[in-house]
């Protein structure tokens, strides 16, 4: 006794800590091999084999040294299916959020001015009249039927017919004069 302590004596650890060290020795080389073996990279592998055998050694007392070896591989492989479950729902999860973000991305590119490659054409079509701008877009680029489009913009059907078709028309020729240039 120290100070009124009760400290146990060094030996007492010494020989649980020595078990452990000879039992990692005995069967980490092992655990290495299957983990990689079920998971296919060396790093990984090493860490499951780690994390399974403090997994275990907490509960030395209660494991009978021969059957250490198979509870040491149960646990392993436990751990192997859990990695993989896990990186699973995280594949998903990163698919979903990829995809949204992709979805975000396409309207705001649809919603936003074009980009440089689409110049030419952005320019000839601010240079239509108005009236043949709008039934250009709301026809072609939020594909509107001419009825939807007459009703939008508040026309007859044959004024969209007939603006979509001068629009079309003068973008053609405009795009025309650009390439001839």
């Amino acid at each position: 006794m120290t100070g009124g302590l009760t400290v146990d004596a060094p030996s007492t650890a010494a020989p649980r800590d020595e078990r452990l060290a000879e039992l990692f020795r005995a069967e980490s080389a092992r655990a290495v091999r299957l983990a990689y073996l079920l998971t296919g990279e060396r790093d990984l592998a090493e860490d499951l084999a780690q994390e399974a055998f403090l997994r275990i050694a907490g509960r030395l007392r209660s494991v009978y040294p021969d059957a250490f070896a198979a509870y040491y591989r149960r646990t392993l492989v436990n751990l192997v299916r859990s990695h993989h479950r896990h990186a699973r729902v995280r594949r998903r999860y990163a698919d979903r959020i990829e995809a949204d973000a992709r979805r975000a991305r396409d309207a705001v590119e649809q919603a936003s001015p074009p980009d440089a490659r689409d110049d030419r054409l952005w320019t000839a079509l601010t240079a239509l009249p108005s009236g043949q701008r709008e039934a250009i877009v709301c026809r072609y680029y939020l594909d509107m039927s001419e009825q939807q489009t007459a009703d939008t913009l508040g026309v007859r059907v044959g004024t969209v017919k007939s603006a979509t078709s001068r629009g079309l028309q003068a973008l053609r020729s405009a795009l025309a004069r650009e390439e001839v240039s």
